[in-house]
């Protein structure tokens, strides 16, 4: 889906890809927008399978470091990560998600659960005591959610010609101006 586009990648091709039949596609993942969907948890996760997100390393460090500027840190290393893994899929069903309404769907779960993580990283911060005075949750959440997207991760590291590296430096401290006192 990444090489050909969303729409000309077909299950066939999908199987084909995986060395199975078209049913066992089918039978084992779903149709395209469910074998994205399972794609992007499997890079999110950095694994061969999903996992949830409170059992992720960056999150567990997150959880146990008690400033807030290094729990944005670390953050924003895993950020980096993940988008190297996670930004031509999730661009793929961005776009697919725009004519198919299972590939919507699908797009707006995933899009819903990023915006409650955001909501749990900043209540951790301001539980943390570094939350910026005046600054509402939902606000330093879309701060966050759109500042740590596969949208902007691409426009800098892919359009823009940043390194990776120099992407985390940026965003650690985008956020650091932004959401700490």
């Amino acid at each position: 889906m990444v090489e050909q586009g969303y729409r000309a990648t077909t299950i066939a091709a999908v199987a084909a890809r995986a060395d199975v039949s078209v049913d066992t596609v089918y039978e084992l993942v779903g149709r395209k927008p469910v074998v994205l969907r399972e794609a992007i948890e499997q890079a999110i996760s950095g694994s061969d399978h999903a996992v949830v997100g409170e059992e992720r390393a960056h999150v567990i460090a997150m959880r146990a470091e008690p400033r807030p500027v290094e729990k944005l840190a670390i953050y924003a290393r895993a950020i980096r990560e993940t988008q190297a893994r996670i930004a031509p899929l999730f661009l793929a069903l961005r776009d697919a998600a725009s004519t198919e309404p299972e590939a919507h769907q699908v797009w707006q779960e995933i899009s819903d659960r990023r915006a409650a993580n955001m909501r749990k990283l900043v209540r951790d911060l301001r539980d943390a005591g570094g939350l910026r005075e005046g600054l509402s949750i939902d606000e330093a959440a879309d701060i966050v959610w759109v500042t740590n997207s596969s949208e902007v991760y691409v426009m800098l590291t892919g359009e823009r010609g940043w390194s990776p590296h120099r992407y985390e430096r940026w965003l650690a401290d985008t956020w650091r101006r932004l959401l700490l006192d």
